[in-house]
């Protein structure tokens, strides 16, 4: 069953529910309304008998006159005595020797009944009647419920038949609404099969209605995560071509020696440039593996309290070597900060970053690290007075498979454009923050964030 059928009838279904809610209360309104008027009635008739009425000298009722009985067809009357023989009865019922309402008659207080005579439809009332504390008899008026049952029975037909109309009507009216407001869901459709048919992403879905309904805020999100679907699958596509340009480069130089090889034998140099390829190819493979687990939020960490400044006194002392004379490093500022995490990786972040740092920077320049403590946080800074990140990459450096067109000149020892998002996922696993600032001229500032290391009391 289609939604747009689910959605008719439920609407259908609801509105006959409060139409039949509704159609019973009226008509339960009705039928008492009508009966407080036949009740009123039969009540105005029996004060009219008793106020003409007297009791013998023996207890017996004698009635004087009847006038409204006499005009009043419908209204029938029966006077029992107190020993159970009928005295009196209206001209109507004068061959009617049963009592109006057996069940009645025995009762010490006034009492309303529907009975039941002939098939005729009859509303009783009994009084029984007294003289002091001595009884006198019963007195039973009764009025012909016909015309109320007419109005009932036209009532409730009416009811029906409206309510099957208007449950029609709104099953017409429901359906065209419907498919009307579910009409952008049909576009949604197409648009997705003609995305899979053709794989253009760059398609977007059209909503011309306010888009801040549900179908609106549907269509928003839908075209938002076309968007990032375009813009993932266009960093893959690029990529996989920075990939395949570095492995071509690599499989190039060692396809070239080993020719050489075979050609006029081995010598150190050719052994030497294969095992550097291998290795280059071996650092792209293992940094493409901790991607997908970053990615996948699977990655390994052994997590134990780290102390930073000694993890930085380390990453200093190695940088240096790679700095050389090319690179002033200088450590500005240190201070004693332990935190939880996994030494290795947070050592492979600082790596990545001062690697990074001197790399970028030109001859001459400095390259700065340091430690500090901000509140529950302690704080790594790497910063440089390199040529700074373009603006417009700066905001995509931490994206996946993103890569910079300045950084697809590298050198032989250059990294794969996976640094700094394996990075970020690293920092963000400890539950920190990797943020940069750069200007273009002004160098780069990377500033790692990491919550300090929280002893659980004993």
């Amino acid at each position: 069953m289609s939604l747009r059928t689910r959605l008719t009838l439920l609407n259908t279904t609801l509105l006959g529910g409060v139409l039949l809610l509704f159609g019973v209360l009226v008509y339960i309104l009705v039928s008492v309304l009508l009966l407080e008027q036949v009740d009123r009635s039969l009540n105005q008739t029996v004060r009219e008998i008793l106020s003409s009425s007297k009791v013998g000298s023996v207890g017996e009722l004698n009635v004087v006159t009847l006038p409204s009985l006499e005009l009043t067809a419908s209204v029938y009357v029966q006077y029992w005595d107190r020993d159970g023989r009928l005295q009196m009865a209206s001209p109507g019922i004068r061959d009617f020797t049963q009592s109006l309402d057996p069940a009645g008659i025995k009762s010490t207080q006034p009492v309303f009944h529907d009975v039941s005579i002939r098939n005729i439809h009859l509303r009783v009332l009994t009084v029984p009647l007294t003289a002091g504390a001595r009884p006198v008899g019963v007195l039973q008026a009764a009025t012909n419920l016909g015309l109320v049952d007419s109005i009932r029975n036209s009532l409730l037909s009416i009811l029906f038949s409206l309510t099957i109309i208007s449950m029609l009507i709104a099953a017409a009216m429901s359906w065209v609404s419907v498919r009307r407001a579910l009409s952008p869901l049909a576009t949604v459709t197409r648009t997705a099969e003609q995305i899979t048919h053709a794989d253009d992403l760059s398609r977007r879905i059209p909503y011309l209605s306010p888009p801040k309904d549900e179908i609106g805020q549907l269509i928003r999100a839908f075209n938002r995560t076309l968007e990032r679907l375009e813009n993932l699958f266009t960093a893959q596509q690029r990529f996989l071509a920075d990939v395949s340009h570095e492995l071509r480069t690599p499989l190039t130089v060692i396809k070239g020696n080993a020719d050489l090889i075979r050609k006029f034998g081995p010598d150190d140099e050719s052994l030497d440039t294969i095992k550097d390829e291998t290795d280059r190819m071996t650092r792209m493979v293992g940094d493409l593996l901790l991607l997908a687990q970053a990615e996948s939020g699977k990655l390994p960490l052994t997590v134990k309290p780290v102390a930073l400044d000694e993890l930085l006194t380390d990453v200093f002392q190695q940088m240096r070597v790679l700095a050389g004379d090319k690179v002033r490093l200088k450590l500005t500022e240190i201070d004693q900060a332990l935190v939880s995490g996994d030494r290795d990786r947070l050592k492979q972040v600082l790596i990545n970053l001062a690697s990074n740092a001197i790399h970028y920077t030109p001859h001459g320049g400095e390259v700065f690290l340091s430690l500090s403590k901000t509140g529950e946080m302690a704080r790594l800074i790497v910063r440089d007075t390199g040529p700074g990140i373009p603006a417009a990459d700066l905001p995509h450096i931490f994206d996946r498979f993103y890569r910079g067109e300045k950084s697809r000149t590298r050198s032989k020892a250059g990294g794969f454009g996976l640094g700094l998002s394996i990075a970020y996922f690293i920092v963000e696993a400890h539950g920190g923050r990797i943020e940069v600032d750069s200007h273009e001229g002004q160098g780069t500032t990377f500033t790692v964030s990491l919550p300090l290391f929280a002893e659980k009391p004993a």
